[in-house]
């Protein structure tokens, strides 16, 4: 059984994984104005991966007899001043959520929930890897700043991204 203090977390990271994909939905609207179809394609990659996130939560506290509760989901920005600010968003974002998720470990382990301190392990991996991915393209777009051809050329590598679903647990 799961404490009822480790459910309402828990819900509260389903909100946090579900406004991240409505964070990257919106990046790939202002990529998509700005006709950086790459960029926008890498953000829809990113988006389909936090909803991938959520329901591994959402699935989770059903499975340890939870219940699930949905909240509002904040309405994300709409507007940023370049691609660069708005990957520098999209790293802040990380930053924000690897901080969710290791606050999520520590409740696991006051209280001495074994099953969920395990589930939340691949999570704390996971966010090292969206840090470094968002970071790695932040620098390059630091490089390409006065070059549009750079930007060119990294919008068409961002589109070579294609979203692959993590394998199922114990797989």
């Amino acid at each position: 059984m799961i404490s009822k203090k480790m459910v309402e977390a828990l819900n509260d990271q389903i909100n946090a994984e579900l406004y991240s994909a409505y964070l990257y939905l919106s990046m790939e609207a202002y990529f998509e104005s700005k006709n950086l179809t790459g960029f926008a394609k890498w953000m829809r990659a990113q988006t389909q991966e936090e909803v991938v996130h959520a329901m591994k939560i959402y699935d989770f506290v059903n499975e340890r007899g939870g219940r699930v509760a949905l909240k509002a989901i904040e309405q994300p920005p709409t507007e940023w001043k370049s691609p660069l600010a708005a990957f520098e968003a999209a790293y802040k974002h990380e930053q924000l959520v690897t901080g969710l998720i290791n606050n999520l470990v520590n409740l696991a382990v006051a209280e001495k929930d074994h099953a969920t301190n395990s589930f939340l392990q691949w999570f704390v991996d996971e966010q090292v890897e969206e840090e470094t991915s968002v970071d790695n393209v932040v620098q390059n777009l630091k490089m390409a700043q006065d070059a549009p051809g750079a930007l060119f050329m990294l919008d068409r590598e961002l589109g070579q991204r294609v979203f692959t679903p993590p394998p199922a647990q114990g797989e």
